[in-house]
């Protein structure tokens, strides 16, 4: 009885004790280096801790049912305006250390409550081996080890969202499957700044409901933690990634480009050998970040690039959630194209790091072969193949530890093609206006 009144009250001291801490990472953990007076009631229970926040916002757009797919979902047929409830998540985190005090086990829920429903985010649990430090195993849903933008946490990151590139690419950053991390853990191991992951998910992650075929794909991740400059006052870090997957067909048909009569086209093969091969995923990244050490004029760089082949539909370049089929469940056939798209992040914080000035800048390109007026229905090319460029710049603002707003601005420019809906620019612009509460 005393051991359970003893358990209870533990926990709750811990729920409340626990210090706010900056989730930088998506797969980050509470350890000591971000969080501070994290109680124990014993090496044998191991401790409990709760952490959220919430993104109440309004946006305005630059007109009635501006297609802001990746702003946050498009607006109504005929609204330019609107309140939202953009993330609400809270997470327990549960840890347990071994006798010497180095990490055991570690277990993470979190969910996503909004206006339009409540969703799990994180599921996961991880055990870290003993003897060599060396490695530690996840299993469960969890952020694929790609890139650093998609590993960038909502929380921390300064931009309102992700850039088009990584969520047409892995929409919803997290699936289901088990990764192999080497990251020693020793302070003075030699290799203590390199970390490699190793992963095997399903492929769609959270854009649908279940595995719909036999394909997995394998995600690949070296990189090396910020290093300081001891004769510099700026720190680098950066990483390299690679998906290699795909999606079986569905269908004995495929699309790809090919050049005809010396002109790329989106060609259609049909033989009965393609039903059920493998339509590549295909994406290899480099990514780099710097970063100067002064607090009150810091200033941040990040970058990123990823290209290869891509399998989506006929009208888009999306990452199908489901088997694709049309309005009257026909299945259809997969696209396959080469893409390329990168961005560029520059933070500054002005003189007090409670502001910083947000600049942005980010392409995709989901058909390398064509470009303006090469993109045409005659070719079979669609909206899927269209090249759109996004300019952002936005001003941050912490009012406390716990509370921070963001003024920021989206000017999107798509490529201007002979697409009936693409002869000149959409008028697609956001402005958006968040706030952030966390815990």
């Amino acid at each position: 009885m005393k051991l359970c009144k003893g358990l209870t009250l533990f926990i709750v001291l811990n729920i409340f004790l626990v210090n706010a801490f900056a989730q930088r990472s998506i797969n980050d953990v509470l350890d000591s280096t971000t969080v501070n007076n994290q109680l124990f009631i014993s090496k044998k229970y191991g401790s409990v801790s709760l952490s959220g926040y919430l993104q109440p916002q309004f946006q305005y757009a630059q007109s009635n049912g501006a297609p802001a797919d990746y702003q946050g979902g498009a607006f109504g047929e005929n609204a330019n305006n609107r309140f939202r409830l953009r993330r609400g998540r809270l997470r327990a985190d549960y840890s347990l250390v071994n006798s010497d005090g180095t990490p055991s086990t570690y277990f993470v829920f979190q969910f996503d409550g909004t206006e339009q429903g409540v969703n799990v985010r994180d599921f996961w649990g991880r055990y870290y081996e003993k003897n060599w430090q060396l490695f530690y195993f996840t299993a469960g849903l969890a952020g694929r080890p790609f890139g650093h933008e998609l590993q960038l946490s909502s929380q921390s990151r300064e931009a309102p969202e992700r850039g088009r590139m990584s969520q047409i690419l892995m929409r919803t950053e997290r699936d289901l499957g088990i990764t192999l991390t080497f990251s020693p853990r020793k302070k003075d191991a030699k290799l203590k700044n390199i970390k490699f992951d190793l992963g095997v998910y399903n492929g769609q992650g959270l854009s649908g409901p279940q595995e719909f075929d036999n394909s997995k794909d394998v995600v690949m991740r070296l990189s090396h933690k910020a290093y300081k400059f001891k004769a510099m006052p700026i720190s680098i870090g950066g990483g390299v990634s690679t998906l290699l997957g795909g999606l079986n067909h569905q269908l004995p048909v495929k699309y790809e480009m090919q050049k005809v009569n010396n002109v790329w086209a989106m060609t259609k093969d049909s033989a009965t050998s393609i039903f059920n091969q493998v339509s590549p995923r295909k994406y290899y990244g480099v990514d780099v970040q710097f970063a100067t050490q002064s607090e009150s004029w810091k200033s941040e760089l990040r970058a990123e690039y990823i290209t290869g082949l891509q399998t989506g539909t006929a009208s888009a370049s999306n990452t199908p959630g489901t088997a694709p089929t049309d309005k009257e469940s026909v299945k259809q056939p997969y696209y396959i194209r080469n893409f390329g798209g990168a961005y560029i992040t520059f933070i500054q914080t002005l003189y007090s790091t409670d502001n910083q000035l947000i600049l942005k800048y980010d392409y995709y390109d989901p058909n390398l072969k064509v470009k303006g007026n090469e993109v045409e229905a005659a070719k079979g090319l669609s909206g899927g193949d269209v090249r759109f460029d996004t300019f952002g710049v936005g001003f941050m603002h912490h009012f406390n530890p716990h509370l921070k707003a963001v003024v920021y601005y989206d000017m999107i420019k798509n490529e201007k093609t002979k697409l009936s809906k693409f002869q000149q620019d959409l008028d697609d612009n956001v402005l958006t206006i968040r706030t952030q509460f966390y815990f």
